[in-house]
């Protein structure tokens, strides 16, 4: 009867041990690509929103309006990018990717949208009451955006037995706000085949 018991403790012993078993973590490179899933990560994220905007830039668009405005720099808003994936992509991050890439480029202005939009003009109420008359900031000096940059992140999964492909395509449009004329139309698309 003892032999039973004492493997049993043994067991448990082991599993106990194992599940202490210390993990290692290291700190990496950002820029550097590390792809465990197969499914959109930041790279992805980081790599389609420099190639759209780089797309955007060099489109007839751009000299269009310049001419038009002698040579003034466009102001853009960044809306909503819907994620229609099979997955979970925070498109926030994506968004805020387009917006670093918009204003390293130096190409166009960019202002701020809804929610961040909104907490500004909530700072500069509170401003009209708080701060002092030399330092409040005054109502209707915003910047008008002339387009926004709107679209989605659709995705497609095939698989067959221990293989997949995971297929992303990035749309995205620029409207102008006052004509409502589409001036761009662009996509980026990815596909990831993953083997078990």
């Amino acid at each position: 009867m003892k032999t039973p018991i004492y493997f049993l403790s043994l067991l448990a012993l082991v599993a106990i041990l194992q599940s202490c078993a210390t993990r290692k973590v290291e700190r990496i490179g950002t820029e550097e690509v590390i792809d465990l899933s197969g499914r959109w990560n930041d790279t992805d994220s980081r790599m389609v929103a420099e190639a759209m905007v780089e797309q955007i830039l060099d489109a007839q668009w751009l000299l269009n309006f310049q001419e038009k405005h002698d040579g003034k720099r466009p102001v853009v808003i960044v809306g909503l990018v819907y994620n229609k994936s099979h997955e979970h992509i925070e498109a926030e991050t994506f968004i805020k990717d387009v917006e670093r890439a918009f204003i390293n480029s130096g190409k166009v202005r960019l202002v701020q949208a809804g929610d961040k939009r909104e907490e500004l003009r909530r700072e500069r109420a509170a401003q009209q009451e708080f701060a002092s008359p030399e330092t409040v900031k005054a109502w209707g000096k915003e910047l008008g955006a002339d387009f926004i940059l709107n679209g989605d992140i659709s995705s497609i999964v095939d698989t067959y037995k221990n293989e997949r492909v995971n297929y992303y395509q990035v749309n995205l449009e620029l409207t102008d706000i006052e004509t409502s004329e589409i001036v761009w139309i662009g996509e980026k698309k990815i596909r990831k085949y993953i083997k078990n």
